[in-house]
């Protein structure tokens, strides 16, 4: 993704204004001078590129600054910062509510990907609970309402459209009605691809948008329109009333920088990101995560909501034997199929802190994926009761051998799945059982911070010996670049190096771990990596 160029380029940057000698002016003007030059070869609108120097020069007092010892951490985020501010038009977006019917309608220019968006959305608020449903109103193009039809098959949703209704309106009128009157939280209406020189077809969209009245309006905007993003986005403003936007595309080649400073620049806040043709290459945005997500410093926050969606807190039999210091092949089992529902493995690793995007350069999601399905394969040729032991039974080479002819892996890599079932076992050892830290706390504090990480309250964390707890939990499982390390095992290599743990050790762990108690906020200490 070129995005994740831009994030190395500037990352590369602020990484060379720590190793200067001193910190003046001129380190200063160089540090602006790479890191404008990287927006405005990704498109970013040139007066915009100006403002972000701007604002930095002025958050950056030198002469203020001289008696400083930590010039580098104002400097570094200042810039992250202003980034943020590029990307943040600072309008809270609207969000649909549970127990209440919502109607959203999608609008945007033809090819902008919005039909496939309109799945992505909808399966992303199944996967939150909700009862959703889709309408297919645009008549204009040919197979639309196939297009959408075989999307929300593949994901299970509820659709409506019509061969035989030739108009978009009462088509529309005709959807919402049919599904409010079933009871459903949430109907997305998707309509034609139009241009702003396409004076009948806006028309169109208004008479849509005054038969359904939506409660939000969301225009699709292709990540590839680079500067001509500004007014298009403009002249759908004008016509209806844009509420939020999603940007599609960037998972390619495209630039992005055009689209995303030209929405900002209109006022309406971008909601999610495409970053592919799969169900769950939808990405929630919010600028402070994004930025940090860009520069290889993870997005805590995103991984925590992913982690929420899995419901752990349902797996009462793993939460007790987490607590005994227990760990079996059926709770590997479990979490692998876990990890499997939380979409694709690339997107997920980029939420772990200290993958930079030079590190994910040798991840091969595919063949992970690959490799995890195999291993469901192994898993489903056990015995219930090889599956809840510790993995000693394959001690007995013809059980490891009829595995292998029922699931179509061979011996090899089942002793390799073993080996790391047994490197978890271990840390959960460690970790649980009477003197561990999961020992110490009773199980309902362990259902309610599996059923929300990013929630920990004091006496929880008093439970597990405080932050000094905390910190003998991650030197148990041998550090972050332990967990990262093994991480890259399961999922079939990647790029590793000295520099995988990227975190610079446990002091900054314990930052990472009081932004976490904090609420993910960020905060100026988000850009301060050293």
């Amino acid at each position: 993704m070129v995005l994740n160029e831009l994030g190395t380029r500037i990352n590369s940057a602020l990484q060379a204004l720590s190793k200067e000698p001193v910190i003046d002016e001129k380190a200063v003007d160089a540090l602006l001078r790479e890191i404008c030059g990287a927006l405005l070869e990704s498109d970013v609108n040139v007066m915009l590129v100006h403002k972000l120097r701007q604002n930095v020069k002025k958050r950056v007092d030198m002469d203020a600054l001289a008696t400083s010892g930590n010039k580098r951490k104002v400097i570094q985020t200042a810039v992250f910062d202003e980034l943020c501010s590029l990307v943040d038009p600072g309008v809270q977006p609207w969000k649909p509510r549970k127990g209440k019917q919502n109607v959203i309608m999608f609008v945007g220019l033809q090819g902008s990907g919005k039909t496939t968006s309109c799945t992505k959305l909808a399966a992303y608020y199944k996967r939150k609970g909700m009862k959703v449903g889709l309408v297919c109103a645009d008549t204009f193009r040919a197979g639309a309402f196939d297009q959408l039809k075989q999307n929300a098959a593949r994901a299970h949703i509820p659709f409506y459209g019509s061969y035989a209704e030739a108009d978009p309106v009462q088509i529309a009128m005709d959807g919402v009605a049919q599904f409010k009157d079933s009871k459903f939280e949430l109907i997305i209406v998707d309509t034609s691809g139009r241009h702003k020189q396409e004076v009948e077809l806006f028309a169109e969209m208004e008479q849509i948008a005054t038969a359904i009245k939506p409660d939000n309006t969301i225009f699709v905007m292709d990540g590839t329109i680079g500067q001509a993003a500004d007014s298009q986005a403009r002249a759908f403003k004008e016509s209806v009333d844009i509420g939020s936007i999603i940007i599609t595309k960037m998972d390619g080649h495209a630039k992005g920088g055009g689209a995303i400073s030209a929405v900002a620049a209109t006022g309406s806040p971008i909601v999610f990101i495409g970053t592919g043709e799969h169900v769950h290459d939808l990405d929630q945005f919010s600028a402070r995560p994004f930025i940090s997500k860009m520069l290889g410093m993870g997005d805590i926050s995103g991984l925590v909501e992913t982690v929420q969606d899995m419901h752990l807190e349902k797996n009462e039999d793993m939460m007790k034997n987490l607590a005994k210091g227990v760990f079996t092949l059926k709770d590997m089992r479990d979490q692998l199929q876990n990890i499997l529902k939380m979409g694709p493995l690339s997107k997920l690793m980029g939420m772990v802190p200290g993958m930079s995007p030079e590190m994910m350069k040798g991840f091969d999601a595919d063949e992970s994926t690959r490799r995890l399905r195999s291993y469901m394969s192994v898993f489903d040729s056990m015995t219930e009761a090889e599956l809840n032991s510790d993995g000693k039974y394959f001690e007995d080479e013809s059980r490891l051998r009829r595995v292998a002819r029922g699931s179509g892996v061979r011996p090899v890599e089942i002793q390799a799945l073993l080996h790391q079932h047994s490197q978890f076992g271990q840390i959960v050892k460690k970790m649980g059982g009477p003197k561990g830290m999961l020992g110490k706390m009773n199980p309902a504090a362990m259902q309610q911070m599996a059923k929300n990480p990013g929630a920990m309250n004091p006496n929880m964390l008093k439970q597990m010996g405080g932050m000094g707890g905390m910190q003998k939990m991650i030197q148990q499982m041998g550090g972050m670049g332990g967990v990262q390390d093994m991480m890259k095992q399961m999922m079939g290599g990647g790029g590793g190096g000295p520099g995988a743990g990227g975190l610079g050790g446990l002091g900054n762990m314990q930052e990472m771990m009081q932004q976490m108690m904090g609420g993910f906020g960020g905060g100026g200490s988000s850009g301060g990596r050293r």
